[in-house]
């Protein structure tokens, strides 16, 4: 496989940007190697620099539902466009995107449209704070909420995937008033509420834990973070960025039937724009500048491009298409674990509607420190060959496969028979 182009292009990059990437996400550190700089998305399938092809399990980190250039999403960014790329001030497209997420998300009757989940999740623990009259929020080890300060301690994703705890620049101000708790640890969560409860402006969670690999709640938790939400008076919020409009056209909440106080969404909703949003129940809502005093503002929020990419994508869910990609994630998961199984190699593969994770470790994992004691040097050697196999998964142990409904039925029997030579090739070199 030629990857001389991209092996320059990221020398180059190197140059010119702080370790040749605009995301840690998309670095090769965790599994050595070179980045493939993408030319073209088709469908199902990516083509590198170099003319290389890959089946795509990452799809954007989630939010292409329908796998790349899907034309009714091109069709309205492209009619957007003509009439022009940004104004600063109110349009009819970013209010009727704003009803279609009221109409499909259980806890929300009013949104905010931000430009990234970092931003919605910011903002959202903003509201809460602003709401309440308190300072304290309650997240979980290994969840991640987008890249502010008071949300990046014990965070997953990049930051698990680089090995930092936290991140200098963060002040101790700014995370003193961040209790870490386990996932899935009932107890702790408890006894946190117990000392910390009339302090507590958030509870704020990944309904499904998905940036540390996946990690799916215990029966039971998530009502009783809503318990635990309403009997202190915290505002329980969901960071559905990843699961928004992915487990089901309602997200995590309408999948476990479990409804927050705020939601902050991103990614799908946006189809592949830079877009994001958070929302919850009008009185809430309402807090927010100019109705509030809660200040939260963006000169490119709404952008018109971005919002009609959204819109075109979300009037394309249908249950089909959920039936679709929960079905696709299926043949993966259960094909990967039959190939490392037949192969005799310790491994685990999770699968939560249509989300899927590969852990080499015997267990499933239950929370962050699982999923860190896995075999990571192992997930790198799979993940390099089923690269070369033309599979392009995460390159990282921390992250999740995405699968999308541009994968039919022989692009899947594809992708499990590399896994299978993938598998039996790592059985051979130890």
């Amino acid at each position: 496989m030629d990857t001389d182009r991209s092996a320059r292009l990221f020398e180059r990059a190197r140059e010119v940007i702080p370790g040749g990437v605009s995301s840690p996400a998309r670095a090769f550190a965790s599994v050595g190697g070179t980045p493939r700089f993408i030319a073209r998305g088709e469908g199902a399938t990516m083509i590198d620099e170099d003319g290389n092809e890959y089946l795509d399990l990452v799809n954007s980190w989630g939010p292409l539902l329908f796998g790349h250039a899907r034309q009714e999403v091109i069709d309205a960014a492209s009619s957007a466009l003509q009439r022009g790329s940004s104004f600063g001030t109110p349009t009819e497209g970013e209010v009727e995107l704003a009803a279609a997420i009221i109409d499909a998300v259980p806890s929300v009757e009013k949104v905010r449209l931000t430009n990234s989940g970092t931003e919605a999740g910011m903002s959202a623990v903003r509201l809460a704070r602003g709401a309440t009259g308190r300072d304290k929020l309650l997240k979980f080890v290994g969840h991640y909420h987008g890249h502010s300060d008071a949300l990046l301690v014990a965070a997953g994703s990049g930051v698990a995937t680089l090995g930092i705890p936290g991140s200098p620049g963060v002040t101790e101000g700014a995370a003193q008033d961040t209790i870490l708790v386990p996932w899935n640890d009932a107890d702790a969560v408890a006894a946190a509420v117990a000392e910390h409860g009339d302090e507590l402006a958030a509870i704020l969670v990944e309904p499904v834990a998905a940036n540390m690999n996946l990690v799916p709640p215990d029966p039971g938790f998530l009502a009783a973070l809503r318990d635990h939400a309403d009997a202190c008076g915290a505002v329980l919020v969901f960071d559905e960025v990843i699961t928004g409009f992915r487990l089901a056209r309602g997200g995590a909440q309408e999948f476990h039937g479990v409804v927050p106080d705020i939601t902050v969404m991103g990614k799908v909703v946006g189809a592949g724009f830079p877009l994001a949003a958070f929302g919850g129940p009008a009185e809430l809502m309402d807090q927010l500048a100019p109705e509030g005093p809660v200040y939260q503002a963006g000169t490119l929020s709404g952008n018109p491009v971005a919002v009609a990419a959204g819109r075109a994508q979300l009037e394309l869910l249908t249950p089909a298409v959920y039936e679709q990609l929960e079905g696709a994630a299926t043949a993966l998961a259960d094909g990967f674990q039959a190939a490392f199984d037949a192969a005799g190699i310790t491994a685990t593969v999770t699968r939560h509607g249509s989300l899927a994770g590969v852990l080499f470790t015997s267990d499933a994992p239950r929370r962050f420190e699982d999923v860190a004691a896995a075999d990571h040097a192992m997930y790198a050697r799979f993940f390099h060959a089923m690269l070369d196999r033309g599979v392009y998964l995460a390159p990282s142990g921390y992250e999740v496969i995405f699968p999308s409904t541009a994968l039919d039925e022989p692009m899947l029997e594809r992708i499990v028979a590399a896994a299978q030579e993938a598998a039996q090739r790592l059985a051979a070199t130890g």
